[in-house]
């Protein structure tokens, strides 16, 4: 009996261990899967490097000795006594010098050089180079990101080639000694950790190679538990059974976490060294490299921007165990030691840019094949201006930080170059580093007046039936929609008018006389005029659309005045100039069409009456922030109980839009006028290098004309203006003529 008991546990026994291994055999099979299937494409996708617009340089820019600097630090250029090395700068007095790096444009491969300028009255004076005097310089490009086109991760992930040898040897000492003699697991590790453990009474060590550790970044959770150590000392061997250790550090030192940037994980040594140090790895000294080593055992407790002592404590450390294993010499660890944290002075990500670079991957699938972009180490070259962001973000802290310290106000602002199309900076919100949400592009509010440019474009383009002459009615009327309720628009002052001029009516924005123009138009005819300016989203059809009913995001109403700015040339905003792959070959784009949309006689008129919104309208205080002779153009937008803030427009070189509101869609206690024209006026005061200047198109004639009738004057009429009209659609009548009192001299000289 007990024999028959014992061999039916025996045979339990051996059940049990058969379905024990048959489940530890699928059990591997099935880590063998995970690791074999995800471990190459981890290691091995690069991601693509976004480079802002070289900066050129040449004599006569408009470009002050601080601004080049702040671009070099960009560039991670180091401030010098003495050039001796690529990556540095020194200034002295006037006159500033750099020793620029190596770098493969998408045009043509550019060495180091040493290039010399001297500065004079806020612009370059002499530009000279080895060869002497240099009328032209492109300097290279800040790298303002790495993206992965076809997903929204960032990393910056490096080659071991790249990584320098006192790096490696330091991360081997400090965290696996045995790395390249263990297959994945440390006995001795191990034992040595249970032992420090028990004698601690805690867990103190965790035994962990860099095999295992890479396996729990790359597949795990952070919990600890007895079977997730099983499991990943299984995949750890796994991993090492099917890669080689070269690959397998290389993975690791790209994956390694090793700060926190907001929202933002820092991960590898390649964009540690680019947060930190804001240069390459493979620039980085002795002290730097020992610093983000002894960072790996916990990046929150050596933080050096947190915990400056004890990053500096563990740094000496790591240079110490570097000099006893003979990595370094005793006489480099004592420099090293003696140096400081040396630290950037603004600590960066690689993505300093998110909201820009949120718009390039969008512009990357709309205008390149998606297999294209599955090319490694792709270079994406773009407008992005640095200067002109710093300019941007300045402003906004101008005008809305004494006015809302607490930031409940959010901002947006979208900046092109109106005469390519060209996105130069984009500001997402009010915290620009911050990657969240990206009201630039995403945040659809009502637009208020900012459409009424394309209601009074579509009336001057009704050959002589309408010109910035023609007299509108602004009396009160009341409109009866199509569901039988009654609709009446009132002006913003609640003031009504006469019969007022069609250019006057839109300077003052007129909400009266607007809806009476865009009734007599129709509603589709106005709608066809912002499709030809660039509107691509559907927009309500109802007579409220004239005053801006409809939602837009700011990125749209800048498509629609780059086209007005542009003087009716239509060209998609676009913020991508090459992408080049790992071989330097330009890729094929997708073709951005160029058209002229409407006649430049039309937009010439147009233009006319926005110069007035700027000068005498909704726009006059603009010229607080610009000089009396810098002229542009541009449109007040303010919605109803002031919860949008709007203004659009451009000068001579740059067009830009800004919006000012409340995420909860609030009263911001701010028009158009109050708000996000200070923003527009103060960033264009500090960015833009050209006022509008305009060579008048053929067809166009200019004639005197009386203010109040809209008939043909005299320029020594009072009241009268000049103004521009296409050729036979002048008036025809003449307005009786009031002589300016010029004085007894100016009369009695006119008698002769």
């Amino acid at each position: 009996m007990h024999y028959a008991r014992m061999r039916k546990l025996a045979g339990f026994l051996c059940k049990l261990l058969l379905a024990g291994s048959v489940l530890a055999g699928l059990l591997l099979i099935y880590l063998d899967a995970i690791v074999s299937a995800t471990f190459t494409e981890r290691r091995w996708e690069l991601p693509a490097k976004v480079y802002a617009r070289p900066l050129e340089l040449y004599p006569g820019r408009r470009l002050g000795m601080e601004e080049l600097k702040y671009e070099l630090r960009l560039l991670g250029y180091q401030p010098v006594e003495q050039l001796l090395a690529p990556g540095e700068f020194s200034s002295a007095g006037a006159t500033l010098e750099f020793y620029t790096r190596f770098f493969a444009f998408a045009d043509e491969l550019a060495p180091a050089a040493r290039v010399r300028l001297r500065f004079a009255g806020g612009a370059i004076q002499e530009m000279s180079g080895a060869g002497g005097k240099l009328d032209l310089y492109r300097l290279e490009p800040v790298q303002i990101g790495g993206i992965y086109p076809r997903h929204r991760e960032d990393r910056l992930l490096v080659q071991l080639d790249e990584v320098p040898p006192t790096l490696q040897a330091a991360l081997l000492v400090v965290e696996d000694k045995n790395f390249f003699r263990h297959r994945g697991l440390s006995l001795s590790g191990v034992a040595r950790a249970l032992l420090a453990n028990l004698r601690a009474g805690r867990v103190e060590q965790g035994g962990s190679t860099l095999t295992q550790q890479l396996v729990k970044n790359f597949y795990l959770s952070g919990q600890r538990s007895l079977t997730r150590k099983a499991i990943e000392a299984m995949m750890a061997i796994l991993l090492e059974l099917h890669y080689d250790k070269r690959a397998i550090l290389q993975a690791y030192m790209n994956e390694v976490f090793l700060a926190q940037d907001g929202p933002r994980a820092i991960h590898g040594f390649g964009l540690a060294s680019q947060y930190f140090f804001g240069r390459p790895l493979e620039q980085l000294g002795l002290h730097q490299q020992a610093l983000l080593v002894g960072m790996v055992k916990g990046p929150s407790l050596y933080s050096p921007l947190r915990q400056p002592e004890r990053a500096l404590k563990r740094r000496n450390l790591v240079l110490e165990l570097m000099r006893e294993a003979g990595v370094i010499t005793e006489v480099e660890a004592g420099v090293a030691t003696a140096m400081p944290l040396d630290l950037s002075r603004r600590p960066r990500a690689m993505n300093s840019y998110p909201a820009f670079l949120d718009l390039v991957r969008r512009q990357l699938r709309r205008d390149y094949r998606e297999q294209d972009l599955s090319s490694l180490g792709l270079g994406i070259f773009t407008s992005f201006d640095p200067l002109l962001q710093r300019q941007a973000e300045q402003s906004i802290s101008r005008v809305l930080d004494p006015i809302d310290p607490g930031k409940e106000l959010q901002t947006a602002l979208v900046v092109t170059s109106f005469d390519n199309g060209e996105v130069r900076a984009l500001i997402g919100g009010r915290s620009p580093r911050f990657a969240g949400f990206n009201r630039a592009l995403d945040a659809l509010r009502p637009v208020g007046s900012l459409l009424k440019p394309a209601l009074y474009l579509n009336a001057l383009e009704q050959d002589s039936r309408y010109t910035l002459a023609t007299p509108i009615s602004d009396a009160p009327l009341t409109v009866r929609l199509e569901n039988g309720d009654e609709w009446s628009p009132r002006n913003f002052d609640r003031q009504s008018h006469d019969a007022v001029l069609l250019h006057r009516a839109l300077s003052r924005s007129y909400n009266q006389a607007s809806v009476r123009l865009g009734l007599e138009l129709g509603l589709e005819p106005v709608l066809e005029t912002l499709r030809k300016l660039g509107l691509e989203r559907q927009l309500p059809v109802v007579p409220a659309m004239l005053l801006g009913a409809g939602a837009m995001a700011p990125i749209e109403i800048a498509a629609i005045y780059q086209t007005i700015a542009a003087g009716g040339f239509r060209l998609p905003l676009h913020t991508i100039r090459d992408v080049v792959d790992a071989q330097g070959n330009i890729l094929q784009r997708f073709p951005l069409r160029y058209d002229r949309v409407v006649s430049a006689q039309s937009m010439h008129l147009l233009h006319y009456a926005l110069q007035e919104v700027a000068r005498e309208g909704t726009g006059k205080t603009l010229y607080r922030y610009l000089p009396e002779s810098f002229a542009v153009a541009g449109k007040t937008g303010t919605t109803n109980d002031n919860r949008d803030s709007w203004f659009a427009g451009f000068s001579g070189d740059l067009m830009s839009v800004s919006w000012v509101g409340r995420d909860d869609n609030g009263d911001t206690g701010l028009t158009g006028a109050t708000g996000a024209l200070k923003i527009w006026g103060d960033f264009m005061a500090m960015a833009s290098r050209r006022g509008l200047a305009y060579r008048v198109p053929e067809g166009i004639e200019h004639y005197w004309v009386d203010e109040n009738t809209g008939k043909l004057s005299a320029s020594s009429c009072r009241g009268s203006r000049l103004m521009p009209f296409v050729k036979g659609s002048e008036p025809q009548l003449s307005a009786p003529c009031q002589r300016l009192d010029r004085g007894i001299l100016q009369w009695f000289r006119e008698l002769f």
